[in-house]
């Protein structure tokens, strides 16, 4: 099938963590033959911090921020099977959303594609002419970056025909164990772009262990956090580029996973570093969140910490042995059933399933 899917950017993670997410799906769904074009706006530097070329299995449309390139690149939904529209491009996302259905051939499948279901779904409750509910009624599907029934649910009492969540998986192809590097040695890191509802999870489980371990080194990677006051045992390092990801994540002794607060809220809602940390091997500390032995068992495939408390305890007992064994099986767990090839099958199966709905209600 033809998919037109309009997103943040396949391009650049630059303050876009869902690039991953999208680069595993889709490379996926092209290898089963679907022909993908993915429309991005150039917005927010993300073209100046590519880390990746455009790739040979997606046509790639970079257009430029403005009402009337946003027109012209929905214009080209008309010869697509199906039209995606993903949340969280970050200019025109009413309008991409509005106006992804009209130019939709008759027969072709509507989905939004939700990235941050908790907050959007804060949204609609907070604003009942909010762009996502009143498109509800003319989309197909919704699906979910994550968020288990109680997402589902939330999305079906809104006016959804349905929803199902496609959760975050490893690459197995970009996201490896790598030999240390020393850029990146600590005790400690956290990787992740300072968000006001991640800046207080941030402090708890990350800056208050920094303070109370002086002796041990902790490593910060993401963009913001170079006017936030730290602890002088804390390095940052700005943003780290997903060339640099297996490195940073195969480095140090443990890494922090926090959730935002509205997905921690929801649960159900692995973040995609949780994947990538574990495809490279790491020993993961997560915050604590509903759902999370759908996809790593504590105590032996991640250490689960409530507050910053735990996350002292786990550090001061921690072994590198330990810490490798944890790694070890984290990484068995996650190719064997969290890979993007298990999730673009899932995908293309819906996909099958509702062409073949709106092939028999056209006839």
């Amino acid at each position: 099938m033809k998919i037109a899917f309009y997103g943040s950017s396949l391009l650049s993670s630059y303050w876009n963590g869902a690039a991953t997410y999208y680069r595993g799906i889709l490379r996926d769904l092209a290898a089963r033959g679907h022909q993908i074009s993915f429309y991005e706006p150039d917005a927010f530097d993300r073209q100046q911090h590519r880390d990746m070329d455009p790739p040979d299995w997606a046509k790639v449309v970079v257009y430029p921020a403005t009402a009337q390139a946003v027109r012209q690149v929905l214009a080209e939904a008309g010869d697509a099977d199906v039209v995606v529209k993903a949340s969280g491009v970050g200019v025109f996302d009413d309008e991409l959303l509005d106006g992804m259905i009209e130019p939709a051939a008759p027969r072709a499948i509507r989905i939004f594609w939700d990235v941050d279901a908790a907050a959007t779904l804060d949204e609609m409750k907070a604003d009942p002419a909010h762009a996502v509910r009143r498109a509800l009624p003319e989309l197909d599907l919704v699906l979910t970056y994550g968020g288990g029934d109680p997402v589902v649910n939330a999305y079906r009492e809104m006016g959804a025909r349905a929803c199902v969540p496609v959760y975050n998986a490893l690459d197995a192809t970009t996201h490896f164990p790598v030999p240390p590097d020393a850029r990146f040695s600590a005790d400690f890191a956290f990787l992740g772009n300072r968000l006001p509802d991640r800046e207080s999870r941030v402090e708890q489980f990350f800056l208050k262990p920094a303070a109370a371990l002086l002796d041990r080194q902790f490593l910060i990677g993401g963009s913001g956090w170079e006017s936030k006051e730290m602890p002088e045992n804390v390095r940052h390092l700005g943003h780290v580029y997903t060339a640099d990801h297996n490195a940073f994540n195969s480095t140090p002794l443990a890494l922090l996973n926090v959730a935002r607060d509205s997905m921690a809220q929801m649960g159900f809602s692995p973040a995609t570093r949780v994947f990538e940390a574990a495809g490279a091997g790491a020993c993961l500390i997560t915050d604590a969140w509903e759902g999370i032995e759908m996809f790593l068992t504590p105590g032996e495939e991640v250490l689960v910490a409530r507050d910053g408390m735990d996350v002292i305890e786990h550090l001061s007992t921690l072994t590198p042995e330990r810490a490798r064994q944890i790694g070890d099986a984290a990484l068995r767990r996650v190719r064997a059933e969290h890979s993007y090839a298990l999730r673009g099958a899932q995908v293309d199966g819906l996909l099958t399933q509702y062409r073949a709905r709106v092939m028999e209600a056209a006839e």
